[in-house]
């Protein structure tokens, strides 16, 4: 009896790869996703464009797959008007993060997209009510001085970002945090239909801000190696979206967080190759407190 008792806990004890592989993978794929937005943006086909249409295919795709939740009775109930803003907030999330990866240089957005840690612990507090604890603090001092080192331009004295890109990847960061606190402050709507949020969100925001610019592109002057490309890539956001979604729910936050900072990682080794793009030491600096800040951050959901 003992034995069998042994064997159950440890399979208890045993980890689950799948929800790991599952963040990895994402992890992974997040770290490339630049690659093909910036083929389309070479190609004629803008940031904007290319994001409304890859949204608008996993929106499709989501409504297929998860018709089964647009009940009206799950869709209205709890508290709605948060779906709306979950998609709103996701929806400038995306395409700021593609604007940003498109114009800017790859590694610098991307750290200072994941200042995120530091406004999810300010918007928690105000959102959620959430106290800040001493870790808290620590994060917030490791953030800001990884930013200062990154942004500081002696000559001018300047802290603000010099480059648009620098402005989309801090503002993505940004609204990624206010989604994701205000996905946790609504405990009614299951994942699908926050997804679903999230995929419309995007398309509408993209698509209104393509109309702004006037970039939407004559159909017929479109190849068909174009069309393929876009479709593939609204296949991945869908079902990056659902596996990212699926680990987040299975792995400890504080687990997630260290497997999903391997984006930079391969951000970094894909920039180098395929962009020819390098770090300066201060960026790399200012990057490894970021980053640290962010693995700092993990120690939060433990208090």
């Amino acid at each position: 009896m003992a034995g069998v008792l042994q064997t159950k806990q440890n399979k208890q004890n045993k980890p689950n790869l799948l929800p790991v592989t599952a963040l990895l993978g994402g992890a992974v794929i997040w770290g490339l996703l630049w690659y093909p937005y910036r083929l389309l943006e070479q190609a004629g086909i803008s940031g904007p464009v290319a994001t409304a249409t890859t949204y608008v295919i996993a929106l499709l795709l989501g409504l297929v797959v998860f018709r089964n939740n647009l009940r009206k009775s799950l869709v209205f109930g709890g508290e709605p008007h948060l779906l709306f803003w979950i998609g709103l907030c996701a929806g400038w999330t995306n395409l700021a993060y593609v604007l940003g990866v498109i114009h800017g240089e790859i590694m610098r957005v991307l750290l200072l997209f994941y200042l995120a840690p530091l406004w999810t612990i300010v918007f928690a507090r105000l959102l959620l009510n959430e106290k800040l604890s001493l870790h808290g603090y620590r994060v917030i001092a490791l953030s800001l001085a990884g930013a200062v080192i990154m942004l500081w331009k002696p000559e001018s004295g300047s802290l603000l970002p010099s480059s648009y890109g620098d402005w989309m990847g801090l503002s993505a960061g940004f609204m990624f945090a206010l989604s994701n606190v205000l996905s946790r402050k609504d405990q009614y709507h299951g994942i699908q239909l926050k997804s679903l949020a999230v995929w419309a969100g995007v398309t509408l925001i993209a698509f209104g801000y393509s109309l702004f610019r006037r970039e939407l592109p004559v159909l017929g002057d479109i190849a068909v190696d174009l069309y393929l490309l876009l479709l593939g890539l609204g296949a991945v956001v869908f079902a990056l979206s659902v596996v990212v979604q699926y680990g987040l729910t299975h792995v400890p936050a504080n687990q997630a967080i260290v497997i999903m900072l391997f984006e930079l990682v391969v951000a970094a080794i894909a920039a180098y190759f395929l962009a020819g793009e390098a770090m300066t030491f201060r960026e790399w600096i200012g990057g490894a407190m970021i980053v640290s800040a962010g693995l700092f951050s993990a120690r939060i959901n433990r208090e």
